[in-house]
């Protein structure tokens, strides 16, 4: 594992050090921007850094502890799909690398307000279309826990980057599992929200209606928080509008409140068995965890979705719409309105093990002429109809399954192309394709004994699917998850 010694385990401990006077906001800056020169050689998670963080930190040190923000002196990286007005954005791709934004996306500015610092951008694949880090950019991202293994995708130096202490969180972007996989593969606890409950205002494009951005952490409890800084509605995004169906929101801080609800005594979780997989530690980590969640008090209900690989299948959009997504988010920018995806890669500007990236610039120019395009949005509807019957019928607080069917792969058979976007046996796509929220949870480690037996330990993630805005139950179920593995 590669790692740096970490004077903070959360997001707590750093507030509690600098409100106690044993630090200081630039002290802490300075530890972590000191993480990234030291280990970002050995994993290449991070693009870029701030070169105006500890200018902001001294700022907020001199703050009035009465203005501080609730996300005060917390250092934060971003994926580079993200807009940042100081920094540069490539979107993972090489022909974007001098591309300076604006001005903030939304979600930045957010996080700003609230306190946090912005201390670098991390890797990720050309335009967020892969399960993993190869990119035309910045090449191959490396695992920690293992360096001849990738850390997943496409948020996949946020992942890195937290897993060994280059930053306290990282915001990551999720489409069809691109936060969640790199939680799985890293030890991390990862957050796909409804879509449109965060601001993509900022956010480069794969498929506008299954993007959403969100938090990755060492806990859920981070998590929570910073989901109260940066969920809301926002006139740049129309999307966000979604959040006027929440429920009710009662204090300002909803989301870390139901993380202190983590009891699972009574909890219904429908059990996906179909999607385990065939790979013996993974399953052997589940089983154990499935034992401890029933001696919590959780009943556990064996479930199954009729036709599922049929809906994953006939519910996909990549084909149909990435490519006018992507054009559609470069027209808007004037200084990245002479590219398209298509001649990207008709020119090989992106990285040749994107498999995806071939698909879609095959697609059509304006997605509503896919003469697919209906039957895939009534699959949909049939896809959602048909898991929420699930839920009804069961009376399920949520359903649980492997995050992923594989431990995180080799980055040598990546670059072989024996794993690929179209082969690779994710599990995050269910909750993708029927735009309901998922939460990735650290249940334990395995050893690859289907690969390599004498490597080290890999992270498993147990993944809480939950319904159309209802974050806050997830959130209390992931909490519990979480309190029975830390003991």
């Amino acid at each position: 594992m590669i790692s740096i010694e970490q004077p903070f385990r959360s997001i707590a401990d750093v507030q509690a050090a600098i409100n106690d006077g044993k630090t200081t906001v630039k002290a802490v800056v300075e530890h972590y921007l000191k993480a990234i020169d030291e280990l970002n050689p050995k994993l290449n998670a991070i693009t870029v850094t701030n070169k105006k963080a500890l200018d902001e930190a001294q700022r907020l040190d001199e703050l009035d502890p009465a203005k501080r923000g609730p996300l005060h002196g917390v250092p934060i990286v971003v994926k580079d799909q993200i807009e940042t007005v100081d920094m540069a954005t490539a979107f993972g791709s090489e022909a974007c690398k001098d591309y300076m934004p604006e001005r903030d996306a939304t979600l930045v500015r957010k996080l700003k307000e609230a306190g946090a610092i912005i201390i670098g951008k991390s890797t990720m694949p050309d335009w967020a279309a892969s399960w993993f880090s190869t990119s035309s950019l910045s090449g191959t991202t490396k695992n920690p826990y293992d360096v001849s293994r990738d850390p997943g995708g496409s948020s996949s130096g946020s992942g890195a980057a937290v897993a060994a202490g280059m930053a306290v969180a990282a915001i990551g972007g999720d489409t069809g599992g691109s936060i969640r996989l790199p939680s799985s593969f890293c030890g991390l606890v990862g957050i796909r929200v409804t879509p449109g409950r965060i601001s993509r205002d900022g956010m480069s494009a794969l498929v506008i209606t299954q993007d959403t951005p969100g938090p990755m952490t060492t806990s859920v409890e981070d998590a929570a928080k910073i989901l109260d800084a940066i969920v809301g509605f926002d006139a740049e995004d129309k999307y966000t509008s979604v959040n006027v169906l929440a429920p009710p929101v009662l204090t300002k801080t909803p989301f870390y409140d139901a993380t202190l609800q983590r009891s699972l005594k009574g909890k219904r979780l429908g059990v996906l068995k179909d999607v385990f997989g065939t790979h013996k530690g993974i399953r052997n980590v589940l089983e154990t965890a499935l034992e401890e969640l029933q001696k919590a008090g959780a009943e556990l209900i064996d479930v199954e979705i009729p036709d599922l690989d049929h809906y994953l299948t006939f519910t996909s959009v990549y084909a149909t719409r990435s490519k006018s997504d992507i054009n559609a988010f470069l027209a808007s920018r004037k200084a990245l309105s002479h590219l398209r995806v298509e001649d990207l890669q008709r020119d090989g500007v992106y990285h040749k093990s994107l498999d995806l990236i071939d698909v879609l610039a095959k697609g059509p120019k304006d997605f509503t002429q896919d003469p697919h395009f209906a039957r895939r949005l009534a699959e949909q509807s049939s896809f959602q109809r048909v898991v929420a019957s699930i839920f009804a019928e069961h009376q399920l607080d949520a359903m649980v399954y492997p995050t992923c069917q594989l431990l995180a792969p080799k980055t040598q058979d990546l670059l072989d192309m024996r794993w690929t976007c179209l082969n690779y046996p994710t599990n995050t796509v269910i909750s993708s394709q029927l735009l309901f929220p998922a939460i990735s949870v650290p249940i334990g480690k395995t050893k690859d004994v289907d690969e390599d037996s004498n490597g080290p330990e890999l992270p498993v993630g147990l993944e809480i699917l939950g319904l159309p805005l209802g974050e806050e139950r997830m959130l209390s179920i992931g909490a519990g998850v979480e309190a029975i593995q830390r003991g």
